[in-house]
């Protein structure tokens, strides 16, 4: 019987190499990379949620959370064009493996000062937005490196599985430990933990070998006179302006509404479990049925199903309308995460001078990005704050609305790019 039953899964598996073509096929270092973001994702699953948590227990302020994260995003891109010069003199694992350190430390920092995150929160977000900042610009230069034109939507969307796993598992980890401990001591022991996990992945990126650059120019400042003469590249930076604007809300305000309605850290961690698993479900059908030529269907789903959610939330705010719009979202989110990233990354091999932009195109991406994140939280705390709490929906409507543009950006640049083909062809 065991004999039987080994050998089936032994022929099951070689049917498994055989199932995925050569060319898509990941590399090591891309299999360890994934690895390390796991790692990564575990820990700050499970201390980032908790964090906003933590200072809503602290104050009970969505201004302070919503400022911690304004501020947070306002030094990210300036942490990224420091991030990309380090790129570019060293290598992008010395940018990585920094990141990750700082991470950790920030973590330990906030075990150690506890209730007093409140008297410094704006230090805390400034450190918090440059430590993730260069594991980011990192780990994004990375994901180009270590991927193909061909194996790019499977690496994406099996990062993106495994990015929702750890997801999965880290909050509900984190929510269950809070519960079994008074106080807020369960936090200390949760930032505790990702502390642990981010010094784990720092072990792990020595797996992947430093590949130092010969091109160590930086030409961040050229940037602006690129924009101007590729509008493709232009139009899908705006994109990503628009993508932040929902990113930015959703970062925060779904976990405090949801902590408002149950009032316990450990069932807002168990929910999360379910989004997540929803999430998996939408990467392992990315992975599979992923096309270049979908990605316009899958943005106008996406943009439809935001919408959809959100009306739940402006009818009816309560529990059950909560969980129907964080469903809709957790399948919507990855399908637009995954369509604009695979659009830019391929819009990056076409760059001048053969690849040696990505650094650059990955911190402007998020400068733009982090610009819709810190306007949409702005107007958020601020409707809230003079306008009163029923505001809330109708801002998470607005940045749902907002996201149709990525359909007509997207739509644009095919017909550019269907236009420079047809050209080209006619001057040959």
């Amino acid at each position: 019987m065991t004999t039987r039953f080994t050998r089936g899964f032994n022929e099951w598996l070689e049917a498994r190499k055989h199932a995925v073509p050569e060319d898509k096929k990941l590399s090591k270092e891309a299999v360890v990379s994934l690895f390390i973001h796991f790692c990564f994702q575990f820990g700050a699953s499970m201390s980032s949620v908790f964090l906003t948590l933590y200072l809503w227990r602290l104050t009970h302020s969505l201004w302070i959370n919503g400022m911690y994260y304004v501020v947070t995003y306002a030094a990210t891109p300036l942490a990224f064009a420091l991030g990309g010069w380090l790129i570019k003199r060293k290598d992008r694992m010395f940018t990585y493996r920094f990141g990750i350190a700082l991470i950790a430390l920030f973590y330990l920092v906030v075990v150690f000062a506890q209730e007093r995150v409140v008297d410094y929160y704006v230090l805390f977000a400034v450190f918090g937005g440059l430590s993730s900042s260069f594991y980011w610009v990192g780990y994004l230069t990375l994901m180009y490196d270590v991927s193909t034109e061909q194996n790019r939507i499977r690496y994406l969307a099996t990062n993106m599985i495994i990015f929702t796993l750890a997801g999965l598992i880290g909050p509900a980890l984190a929510g269950f430990i809070i519960r079994q401990n008074d106080g807020l001591q369960g936090y200390t022991f949760v930032f505790s933990v990702a502390f642990f996990m981010f010094l784990l992945a720092t072990i792990g990126s020595f797996k992947i070998k430093s590949k130092l650059s010969h091109h160590k120019a930086y030409y961040l400042k050229f940037t602006g006179l690129l924009m101007r003469r590729n509008k493709i590249w232009t139009g899908s930076l705006f994109g990503f302006s628009v993508l932040g604007m929902l990113q930015g809300i959703m970062l925060f305000l779904p976990t405090i509404l949801l902590f408002q309605i149950v009032g316990r850290e450990d069932l807002v961690g168990y929910l999360g479990v379910l989004y997540a698993s929803v999430s998996i479900g939408t990467g392992i059908f990315i992975s599979k049925y992923g096309r270049e030529d979908l990605a316009k269907l899958f943005l106008l789903i996406s943009t439809v199903g935001f919408i959809a959610g959100t009306l739940l939330i402006v009818w009816k705010l309560t529990l059950i309308t909560v969980i129907l719009f964080m469903i809709i979202y957790s399948i919507c989110a990855p399908l637009q995460g995954n369509t604009m990233t695979t659009h830019y990354f391929r819009l990056i091999s076409m760059m001048p001078l053969k690849g040696q932009l990505r650094v650059e195109s990955v911190v402007v991406r998020e400068i733009f990005i982090n610009c819709g994140r810190v306007i949409a939280i702005l107007v958020l705390i601020c409707l809230n704050r003079y306008a009163g709490e029923e505001t809330l929906p109708w801002v998470l409507l607005g940045a749902a609305i907002v996201q149709i543009a990525l359909v007509w950006l997207l739509r644009s640049s095919s017909k550019t790019k269907e236009s420079t083909a047809s050209s080209n062809k006619l001057n040959m």
